[in-house]
């Protein structure tokens, strides 16, 4: 049996299914957008008979039930009435030929530039019948007036305020083109009171026999290929059809989806997500608690919602489209509070690996499955094991590289396994912890903040590896973070390499790279690390003097060698502190890291600023 079926459907019955609400549009449908040269094209093709597309449609009354809206410009009663069909394919067009043909009212579109306007459109009778002339320059669209002014609007050039001026500038209406019988009868009056000539007059009868016979016949006979889908289409389908008709749009997002399936059984999850203008959502409660909880998107929480109830309810643990698409709002509602709070405990456990902003996130996704294994831990989580364990799974999955791509097979891994492992209920290593390899030469590549493991080597140094700031000797906590402006700058600067003939490439790399505040940094300037290190100790009138050996703990603090700094010795820094990275993360992940010689493929370089963000 065929999943659906299509029939050829005459135009004019869709329409007057719109309007009166017998044909509707899912709630996730977004606005209707087309502009008015689109408008003009699709009215011109109608008229001239030729195919615009099908349309895709699914039978209401099965068990999926959708919260449904009708197409804009409709009557309010159109709200009342009972579905037969939601449009999923096709609603421009429907809905921009409702507007125009059927409808008796001005129509708000916009210009090729974006521009709000509105528009009446006619059919220029003279032009259309012009077998030379571009049809679609007989479609002319009129301001709200219907006059058509020039000359910075002094000057008339086309009046059309009223039916008169229409007969007399033979300009047809397009909303009339389905129930043109009146406007005719008035067009002969016109012109016969104008002639008083039989013989004009019946050749400007003729105009209009010609017209109507050629253009609006095409209107009453127009027929649309209809692709129905049958009620008991389930969501996925549906969603995945949609997707492969609607190239031209942007991808149906999955939380429209079920915002539109909830709002079916009364519960508005829009609103519980962005809250309304008397009650804060659960985002802008998750971005107020913490500012790295800005990233956390809709579709995020519904996975993590989703990771708790499946591995909870003892199904198959899943964050997929499709477990999202069938999660129950019953779940949703056990389980979106203990989903807030992973969330939060997941921006207190980023906080400790001073991961203060959303920019400083080495992987956005991997804060799903991290909210999902804190809350699934609860207070268990706060155990100095336990909480070494999730710190070193984090890692791994940051120095791995392993969430860069399609993600939710190992969320569904990590909430069941991390939690066991923690828990010694499992010896066994997590598969992401398995999995999770760092090449030593890995270090020689990352050189821009695109990269998760060069995030993550910047935050290791200022929270594992202890790094404090060379002028004030502070630890970069939260408030010394954003009062002091850290940024990630060159150790040794790059104008000092560039004069001394070290390549981008090299120079550029997170090797030579540290977090500094923008004070300590306008000291360093471009001058070698012998020059800056002696105007650090020696002070100045706005800075205090640093005692050598005070100076030299603040860059170890960094895994720098200062014996190799003041010697402008950049090769035996170069070595030496790569090694000395490459040991802080094989702490962190609690794994010896790849050291056989070749590697991976460069990243594409992106140049660096000297007061680059970190």
């Amino acid at each position: 049996m065929s999943f659906f079926k299509t029939n050829p459907t005459p135009l004019k019955g869709l329409l007057e299914d719109a309007e009166g609400g017998k044909l509707k549009l899912p709630e996730f449908q977004r606005s209707w957008v087309w502009d008015e040269d689109r408008i003009k094209s699709l009215i011109a093709s109608v008229s001239q008979a030729f195919p615009i597309g099908a349309v895709m449609t699914l039978q209401t009354g099965g068990e999926v039930k959708l919260k449904e809206r009708s197409i804009e410009g409709a009557p309010i009663a159109a709200d009342a009435a009972d579905a037969q069909s939601l449009i999923l394919d096709g609603q421009q067009r429907i809905t921009s030929l409702y507007q125009a043909c059927l409808r008796d009212q001005v129509i708000e579109t916009i210009t090729s530039r974006k521009k709000g306007v509105k528009r009446w459109f006619y059919i220029d009778m003279r032009q259309a019948l012009d077998p030379d002339a571009d049809r679609e320059e007989a479609i002319i669209g009129v301001p709200e007036d219907r006059v058509v002014r020039k000359n910075f609007g002094r000057d008339v050039a086309l009046d059309l305020s009223t039916p008169e001026k229409e007969y007399k500038e033979r300009m047809f209406p397009v909303w009339q083109v389905f129930d043109w019988g009146n406007w005719q009868s008035e067009y002969f009056r016109y012109w016969n009171r104008e002639y008083r000539d039989f013989d004009r007059f019946d050749e400007e009868t003729q105009v209009f026999g010609r017209f109507r016979d050629s253009v609006l016949e095409n209107f009453k006979t127009f027929a649309l290929p209809l692709i129905e889908m049958p009620s008991s289409t389930d969501l996925q389908a549906v969603c995945l059809v949609f997707e492969k008709v609607n190239t031209g749009g942007q991808p149906l997002d999955t939380f429209e989806l079920v915002t539109a399936k909830y709002a079916a059984s009364g519960f508005d999850l829009r609103q519980d997500w962005l809250g309304t203008s008397a009650q804060k959502g659960r985002y802008q409660r998750l971005k107020d608690f913490n500012r790295v909880l800005k990233s956390v998107s809709a579709v995020d929480f519904l996975q993590t919602v989703s990771l708790l109830a499946t591995s909870q309810l003892g199904e198959r643990t899943s964050a997929t489209r499709k477990s999202l698409l069938t999660l129950p709002l019953e779940h949703y509602r056990q389980h979106s509070d203990l989903a807030h709070w992973g969330f939060q405990e997941a921006s207190k456990f980023l906080g400790e690996r001073n991961i203060f902003r959303p920019f400083d996130l080495p992987y956005r996704q991997q804060l799903i499955p991290l909210a999902a294994i804190l809350a699934t831990l609860g207070n268990k989580a706060e155990n100095a094991t336990v909480r070494e364990r999730i710190a070193t799974w984090y890692w791994s999955g940051v120095f791995g590289e392993l969430y860069g791509s399609a993600s939710e097979t190992r969320f569904a891994k990590d909430v069941v396994e991390v939690p066991r492992w923690c828990l010694d209920e499992e010896q066994v290593e997590p598969t992401t912890c398995e999995n999770a390899v760092f090449r030593a030469d890995r270090l020689l590549t990352l050189r821009t903040r695109v990269s998760a493991a060069y995030k993550g080597v910047t935050a290791l140094l200022m929270s594992t590896g202890g790094a404090k700031d060379w002028l004030s000797g502070k630890a970069y906590t939260l408030q010394l973070f954003f009062d002091e402006a850290v940024d990630i700058h060159h150790i040794f600067p790059r104008a000092w390499c560039r004069k001394a003939g070290i390549p981008d490439t090299t120079s550029n790399s997170v090797i030579n790279k540290t977090p500094l505040s923008a004070r300590t940094n306008r000291k360093l300037g471009g001058d070698a690390p012998s020059k800056y290190l002696t105007r650090l100790e020696q002070g100045t009138a706005d800075q205090p003097a640093i005692a050598t050996n005070r100076l030299d703990q603040h860059l170890l603090s960094h895994k720098i060698a200062s014996d190799q700094l003041r010697a402008d010795d950049f090769d035996g820094f170069f070595r030496a502190r790569q090694e000395a990275l490459l040991s802080l993360i094989e702490t962190a992940m609690n794994k010896q890291a790849f050291r056989e010689t070749g590697a991976d493929e460069p990243e594409t370089d992106i140049p660096d600023e000297e007061d680059e963000a970190f």
